[in-house]
């Protein structure tokens, strides 16, 4: 049995929120992908994880559509590794993540991995330079048949399905610029996907690794993915551990570190870092009314990291070329964790490159 307070500590000393410097090469979160949604996204994760943002280029990290569809950064040099192991389980897999674009294709008896498959082929002969997402979207509405496309009532007109088109673009070997808005698409240069993921790219594995102790249906809420699909390619290296009465698995190899860790750190996780993209949301934050403050239905708050637990949320103020942090605390905080928080608020803003002008605690 172990209690809340452990897994909290092993996801911090796992997903490396407690290290003062690190690589590339050894952050451990860039195996599973690391989401890049808002302006504290995925640059501002690897920055709280020790690595040297600003040192950073195109040639270092890439952007793709892969996990539920979002954009995640990875390492360039590990993008054909990355397309392998996004791929869909099955055609049922494929069928879940792309959501209400399956049934159209299945009253037309296409496949839900033929159809990818033929988004590929389109879009890879479309973007031959780059082209900005809703440019690429007209265009392959030009060219696929009704059963890809929906009609789209706010814009008037139609449309692919976006699911479909997000997960496709891997498969052929497309790539996101960064920092543009809207997205602008180009070819992976010399992209070649890969025969296998291998246990490290292994979702299924990573998840474990970085967000266990885990059940397979937590696994498959994460990916979108069908249960009985994750159950069937379950690790046999796993061991069972109870976390608040419910079983769950953890790596074998992981076990010592759940039992002895601890940590000291003090973070101000953005809004979809990884930390908080857990499906075990009662397990991070056991307060239903604090997961509503935390998780909204629109305009989610970052959370405050102290000590492998989350002790309140944060929202950025920005005015010209200073930075405001507003802090909505959960609870009493010393004046040793004001502090420790403050300078994370200055870490922020040099990230940003603007200057901090205070930061607010709510009472």
């Amino acid at each position: 049995m172990v209690d809340q307070r452990q897994v909290m500590n092993f996801r911090v000393r796992a997903q490396q929120l407690d290290r003062a410097e690190g690589t590339l090469d050894d952050t451990a979160v860039l195996d599973l992908g690391v989401q890049d949604t808002g302006t504290d996204g995925g640059r501002w994760a690897l920055a709280i994880r020790g690595v040297d943002v600003p040192a950073l280029s195109a040639e270092d990290l890439i952007l793709l559509w892969t996990v539920r569809g979002a954009p995640h950064l990875y390492r360039r040099a590990d993008a054909g590794t990355v397309a392998a192991a996004v791929e869909p389980f099955s055609d049922a897999d494929a069928g879940k993540r792309i959501y209400d674009a399956a049934r159209p294709l299945k009253a037309a008896g296409i496949a839900n991995l033929a159809a990818l498959d033929e988004l590929a082929a389109q879009l890879r002969a479309i973007v031959t330079k780059p082209m900005v997402k809703g440019d690429v979207s007209r265009r392959l509405a030009e060219v696929v048949p009704e059963p890809y496309l929906r009609f789209c009532r706010p814009c008037d007109a139609t449309h692919l399905y976006e699911m479909p088109f997000r997960l496709a673009a891997v498969r052929a070997g497309l790539e996101l610029q960064l920092d543009t808005s809207p997205p602008v698409l180009h070819r992976i240069a010399r992209f070649t996907k890969a025969a296998t993921a291998g246990d490290r790219f292994d979702l299924i594995r990573a998840y474990l690794r970085l967000l266990g102790p885990a059940t397979p249906k937590q696994v498959a809420d994460y990916l979108d993915a069908p249960v009985k699909e994750v159950k069937a390619r379950w690790p046999e290296d796993v061991v069972e551990v109870l976390v608040d009465g419910e079983a769950r698995s953890l790596l074998a190899a992981d076990e010592q570190a759940l039992e002895s860790a601890d940590t000291t750190a003090t973070r101000l996780l953005g809004p979809f870092d990884l930390f908080l993209q857990a499906k075990d949301r009662a397990t991070l934050v056991p307060d239903p009314a604090r997961a509503k403050e935390l998780w909204p239905v629109l305009g989610r708050p970052g959370a405050v990291l102290v000590d492998g637990q989350l002790v309140g949320t944060w929202r950025p103020r920005k005015a010209g070329r200073t930075l405001k942090v507003a802090v909505q605390p959960w609870q009493a905080l010393s004046a040793t964790t004001r502090e420790s928080i403050v300078g994370q608020a200055e870490r922020l803003a040099a990230y940003r490159a603007v200057s901090l002008a205070g930061v607010d605690f709510a009472a």
